[in-house]
């Protein structure tokens, strides 16, 4: 049996220790339970992908691309809608940018996405959120020195234009960058394990874009080869009926799901 791991955005700033800029309650004792899986079925993991969440401060999903009325910028976790870019209740800080803004907000709206969410800056590069949360790399070296592998590293999110929280495609694929159009390496690899097992944070967002698209891709009879660990992954607050409608979706196209301890036992 090939048993691949993805663990999605496991990084400092999910974490719900001080510091971090988006924490997830439970985020923490999550990466221990994935740390303590890891751990346990070492040599039997064939491969392991980690996507990271990549970002920098100037980034259309951040508050000091959007100004107001008055000059400000909007609070984090502000939704931006179509008609407020339209009638300019929002507007990009420079105003070459406004076309564009309008573009994607109506892109977002047709694909079927999210509204588009304002988040406090998070996993920049070159800081501590943007690493992994430290048990879960210690967990991930010793699976490497082990087995004398290397963990598979995914980065998603740099372009600023787009919010990418699918680690196999942008919610709005720029047709100038490849790194935000389907990551066809990714699906390819993911097509050849026997079972995929699926970690990471969060739960409302980035697991449940990445896990859906990934479901797309592989097909109907290929989901069943989809096990979602449930009690590594938890929801950003305030969202937790996104969480428990993609779990509810996912077992009913044949996603499983297990325990850590009850993995693969």
């Amino acid at each position: 049996m090939r048993l691949e791991l993805l663990i999605i955005d496991p990084q400092n700033d999910f974490s719900d220790t001080p510091g971090a800029a988006l924490p997830v309650p439970g985020a923490s004792a999550d990466a221990e339970r994935l740390a303590g899986l890891l751990d346990r079925l070492d040599g039997r993991i064939d491969e392991i992908h980690v996507t990271l969440d990549t970002h920098q401060l100037v980034d259309i999903a951040h508050p000091v691309f959007w100004r107001n009325g008055e000059g400000q910028p909007p609070a984090p976790f502000t939704q931006i809608t179509v008609a407020d870019v339209e009638k300019e209740v929002w507007r990009p800080f420079d105003p070459r940018f406004q076309q564009r803004a309008l573009d994607y907000v109506r892109a977002l709206r047709d694909n079927g996405r999210y509204t588009l969410t304002i988040w406090p800056p998070h996993c920049l590069i070159g800081t501590w959120g943007h690493n992994v949360i430290p048990v879960v790399a210690g967990a991930l070296r010793r699976w490497e020195e082990a087995g004398f592998k290397r963990v598979d590293y995914v980065t998603k999110g740099h372009n600023p234009w787009t919010e990418h929280y699918s680690a196999v495609q942008a919610d709005v694929p720029d047709p100038t960058d490849p790194t935000t159009q389907l990551n066809v390496g990714l699906i390819k690899t993911l097509e050849n394990a026997d079972v995929v097992a699926l970690s990471g944070q969060a739960l409302s967002h980035c697991v449940a874009n990445t896990v859906r698209d990934i479901a797309d891709y592989l097909g109907r009879e290929s989901v069943r080869k989809l096990v979602l660990i449930e009690d590594t992954s938890s929801p950003v607050p305030g969202f937790e009926e996104l969480a428990r409608q993609f779990l509810t979706d996912m077992r009913q196209r044949g996603m499983r799901t297990a325990r850590a301890a009850d993995f693969l036992c």
